[in-house]
């Protein structure tokens, strides 16, 4: 985050897409036996590359049972603020268990958006997004022209600081379930954003003060069958750009892998467990000290994945800098401040491309 971002105009995310788009679950469902040279990924960034990792033992798993919210915040259970703490200044990921979000919400919102994308395309076509805001149905990140895609297609959605359009205009059981389950999504954020500031020897509400008026979005996405799963990505390697994400994934097919090293490490999903990562605005404000990861998605010959993205950042126009509490003489700033919109342009322009702003 080093100004990088300061010179791109915000024009160029109003345009439309350079290119004719095409949705990679009609080319999945063509039966075709290669896939389009746009998905092919150069050697050095197939995923058959390094050794492959073994996940239990790399990924911590956090009890959230303890973990309190509102006013009891400052009574957290320490050994949980202190796993969390922990987990976000090694690895950047963990999973989640005994969250509160019920089984059965989750199995909803899943059956729910596994039902959207295997709607008649004419319907989907409905909710085509546009990249100014991604807002809507789509099938690749970044305008530029000549890109190499991901095979991977995507639902987003705003919930705050307000829903756009296309969300409105969801059927009943989409809107409805997609609400409680962003509701929920957003009380536990704003557990474990107050865990992390105790976490750095900050009062609870130290860090959700750079959240006010938050950011609350969702990308759903969807990544169906692929005849060369070991040429193309789900999804390119990257570092989430905002403050947490909280993954929800199919228990039954792994794709998520994250970078240890020099290794991918392939994450085994729990059941009814959430992958939670801090993004790059975390590791700003909490000056290097809490680290934002970089993760690709992999695809598979046999089997579709549906994943559940959701996204609580920071508000938007405000700089988001180091916290002073912690730069010292000893740990000087180590980012010039920028505000999140200013940030997010520039990773609108281009799509993922691993973790270059912040180091």
């Amino acid at each position: 985050m080093h100004g990088l971002a300061r010179g791109v105009s915000e024009m160029d995310c109003l345009r439309d897409w350079p290119e004719p788009i095409v949705r990679v679950q009609s080319l999945s469902e063509s039966g075709a036996e290669i896939i389009p040279a746009r998905y092919v990924k150069p050697p050095a960034e197939r995923p058959s590359v390094g050794p492959p990792g073994v996940t239990e033992a790399c990924i911590p798993v956090v009890d959230l049972a303890l973990l309190e919210d509102g006013a009891d915040a400052s009574s957290c259970d320490a050994a949980t603020v202190k796993a969390i703490a922990d987990a976000c200044r090694g690895a950047g990921f963990f999973q989640a268990v005994n969250h509160g979000v019920s089984p059965g919400l989750l199995r909803r919102a899943r059956e729910v958006w596994r039902g959207f994308f295997h709607l008649p395309m004419e319907e989907k076509q409905r909710y085509a997004n546009l990249p100014n805001t991604y807002e809507g149905y789509g099938s690749r990140l970044g305008v530029d022209k000549g890109a190499i895609l991901d095979w991977g297609d995507y639902y987003f959605l705003h919930f705050l600081p307000l829903c756009l359009i296309n969300h409105q205009k969801l059927m009943n059981e989409y809107r409805e379930t997609t609400d409680e389950y962003g509701e929920e999504l957003t009380k536990l954020c704003r557990r474990i954003l107050r865990a992390l500031s105790m976490g750095l020897g900050l009062e609870a509400d130290r860090l959700p003060e750079a959240f006010d008026e938050e950011g609350v979005c969702m990308r759903v996405n969807f990544y169906p069958k692929c005849p060369q799963p070991d040429l193309t990505l789900g999804l390119s390697a990257h570092s989430d750009p905002g403050g947490i994400t909280i993954l929800l994934v199919d228990d039954h097919v792994a794709g998520l892998q994250v970078r240890k090293d020099n290794s991918w490490i392939t994450v085994r999903p729990l059941p009814d467990a959430f992958i939670v990562n801090v993004g790059d605005q975390i590791q700003v404000l909490s000056n290097a000290t809490y680290k934002s990861v970089e993760h690709r998605v992999t695809v598979n010959a046999a089997s579709e994945r549906l994943s559940m993205a959701f996204f609580y950042n920071p508000r938007s126009d405000i700089p988001i800098g180091p916290i002073p509490e912690l730069v010292s003489p000893a740990r000087p700033a180590l980012y010039q401040p920028m505000t999140y919109d200013q940030y997010r342009l520039f990773i609108r322009q281009r799509g993922p491309r691993g973790k270059k702003l912040v180091g």
